[in-house]
């Protein structure tokens, strides 16, 4: 298959591509600036075609994915800064982004017969209760501008296109940019104790493993809506914070607040983004492995192991 990938300079397009390439399709990998930015680890993903795309042009979205002609689109391009997203300067580019820029890939989609998937988030629901979100749930009220934008690139989606799969996800961490793994990691070199939320639960997802998952995905015609994490339990922030320190060996102090005693962010985050994946292997598809294992490969191929 041809599959286009965009937001391949990100954490989840960068694996992506790579796990297209090692299973033998032709993958092309975009994203705004001219050349690919992401980390120079040799990759498949430094060598496979690249295209600069700019996904808040509609003529410019058509025209490439209409030279291009794939098979598929799997759509990782997004405005993923949730507080800054709040910030009113930012909210037209936000939704240029999340909302205008899927619309204009589904449009494109459709009028070239191209299967799309759209990743999106646990933030398209209100976080409340404590019952884990099932993917066919329609009880959306997000609580900030990334999870009502995101929301409204799932609906531009559904709305447009007959063959399309929209993949919730959270807590994304990979090789290939920020995430709350590598940020506890900076944190605890520097400082005895760090405060994390124990009131926010949900359960974290690698890349490297989501990959893998969603190309499993989209050789297939299953569509539909899913949820996507690793297995393993659902975890707090803190207690997600006290495995790192331990499998990395550091003696970081962990404090556990809740998210007022925190109040530093700008957006809203939900309190319980459990999510429900029973869907994937009623699907046939193979569950992520355990949140655990995938934290101790992660901090390995970073060169942070115990």
């Amino acid at each position: 298959m041809k599959i286009f990938v965009t937001g391949v300079n990100g954490q989840l397009g960068h694996d992506v591509v790579n796990e297209l390439v090692a299973r033998g399709h032709e993958a092309v990998g975009s994203d705004i600036s001219g050349e690919y930015l992401g980390v120079p680890d040799g990759s498949a993903v430094t060598a496979a075609p690249y295209v600069r795309l700019d996904i808040t042009r509609g003529e410019e979205v058509h025209a490439v994915i209409g030279k291009i002609r794939p098979d598929a689109v799997i759509h990782c391009a997004a405005w993923t800064a949730v507080d800054a997203a709040e910030e009113e300067e930012n909210i037209p580019v936000v939704r240029a982004v999340n909302v205008d820029g899927t619309k204009h890939i589904a449009d494109a989609c459709r009028e070239f017969g191209a299967k799309m998937m759209y990743l999106s988030t646990d933030y398209v629901f209100d976080g409340q209760g404590s019952e884990p979100w099932k993917p066919d749930c329609r009880d959306y009220r997000p609580l900030c501008v990334y999870g009502q934008t995101k929301l409204e690139g799932e609906l531009a989606v559904a709305n447009t296109l007959d063959k399309y799969f929209i993949v919730r996800i959270a807590w994304v961490f990979g090789k290939n940019g920020k995430n709350f793994v590598r940020t506890m990691l900076n944190v605890g070199k520097k400082y005895p104790a760090v405060r994390v939320v124990n009131d926010q639960i949900g359960t974290p997802t690698y890349t490297f493993d989501l990959a893998r998952l969603l190309a499993d995905m989209i050789e297939t015609d299953r569509y539909g809506y899913y949820h996507a994490t690793n297995e393993g339990g659902y975890i707090s922030w803190y207690d997600f914070a006290c495995e790192i320190f331990r499998r990395a060996g550091y003696s970081t102090e962990v404090i556990p607040v809740t998210t007022a005693e925190y109040g530093l962010s700008k957006a809203v985050r939900p309190f319980n983004s459990r999510l429900d994946k029973k869907k994937l292997a009623e699907s046939g598809f193979t569950p992520l492995p355990v949140w655990q294992d995938a934290l101790a490969r992660y901090l390995k191929e970073i060169g942070n192991a115990d």
